[in-house]
């Protein structure tokens, strides 16, 4: 491991390796004078250290980044994207949410998707924290991201990571057991390393802003609560009037409302996981 900035109060360690990636890879993406951008996502389970970590490459790659642009819902992420100067670097940070807020990441996944153009002409670093990279859709872990570094802990120890290219990030993506268990150990990684415990942004503010994110909780999208209240409309049918998916499918055709059984199910499975949660 090399130390960042030796001669400064900022002093953190970092795997050479990685330090070399970012160099000759992450950097030079970001410093070309054509529309790029490079969005990396970090993972792993609670309390494995992923912000820490993720800040700590966030301020390696521009010494600007700061607290203003750490987001905790997709708002704070739009308005940030379209906020930032060129070269600069985002955060979203999902990860105190756990597993919970697929609303939020719904939200995320079309904005890497839908703001491209705006991340591309700066030339942004996007970091996404979360939970699993399993939780994105398709096209974007696919093609919109460029790297994943996994965290995981060995023998309870902390500070341990994996890096997956691109290659190896669709091999894991797409492989059907991995997605099924949420399992990395199928695809060899590219490298691994260690990092160690250094806030580079003030710890307490960070801690203070989660906290109230927390509090206040995602708040839904108008689009969000008109389909909640669609989804709530059609568990009713079914439990009430309907007790066949096919059936409730096709009476909605009639109505104009085109969903399969299929979709309807899913449906169904989703409002009965949340009753059996909530008991």
């Amino acid at each position: 491991m090399v130390i960042v900035n030796p001669v400064s109060r900022m002093s953190y360690y970092m795997d050479e390796r990685l330090r070399r990636n970012i160099d000759n890879t992450i950097i030079p993406a970001l410093s070309k004078s054509k529309d790029e951008d490079y969005v990396i996502v970090i993972d792993g389970k609670e309390r494995t250290g992923k912000s820490t970590f993720g800040f700590q490459i966030s301020k390696y790659i521009d010494p600007s980044f700061n607290l203003n642009r750490v987001c905790f819902n997709p708002d704070e992420f739009r308005h940030a994207i379209i906020n930032a100067d060129s070269r600069q670097v985002v955060v979203y940070d999902e990860a105190y949410r756990g597993l919970g807020s697929t609303s939020a990441l719904s939200e995320v996944n079309k904005i890497l998707k839908g703001m491209m153009m705006e991340m591309g002409q700066k030339n942004l670093c996007v970091i996404v924290i979360l939970p699993t990279f399993y939780l994105l859709e398709k096209y974007v872990a696919l093609w919109r991201a460029r790297c994943l570094i996994h965290l995981y802990r060995k023998k309870k120890a902390k500070g341990f990571w994996r890096l997956y290219n691109s290659r190896k990030k669709q091999e894991l993506y797409l492989n059907p057991l991995g997605k099924r268990n949420y399992s990395y150990n199928h695809v060899k990684t590219n490298f691994r390393g260690k990092f160690t415990k250094y806030y580079t942004i003030d710890e307490q503010e960070y801690r203070l802003k989660k906290d109230k994110a927390f509090k206040e909780g995602y708040k839904r999208t108008k689009p969000e609560n008109y389909m909640e209240q669609r989804n709530k409309i059609i568990y009713f049918l079914y439990k009430n009037h309907y007790k066949s998916l096919r059936t409730l499918s096709n009476e909605l055709k009639l109505m104009g409302v085109q969903l399969n059984f299929k979709a309807i199910g899913d449906i169904i499975d989703k409002f009965e996981e949340t009753s059996l949660k909530s008991v």
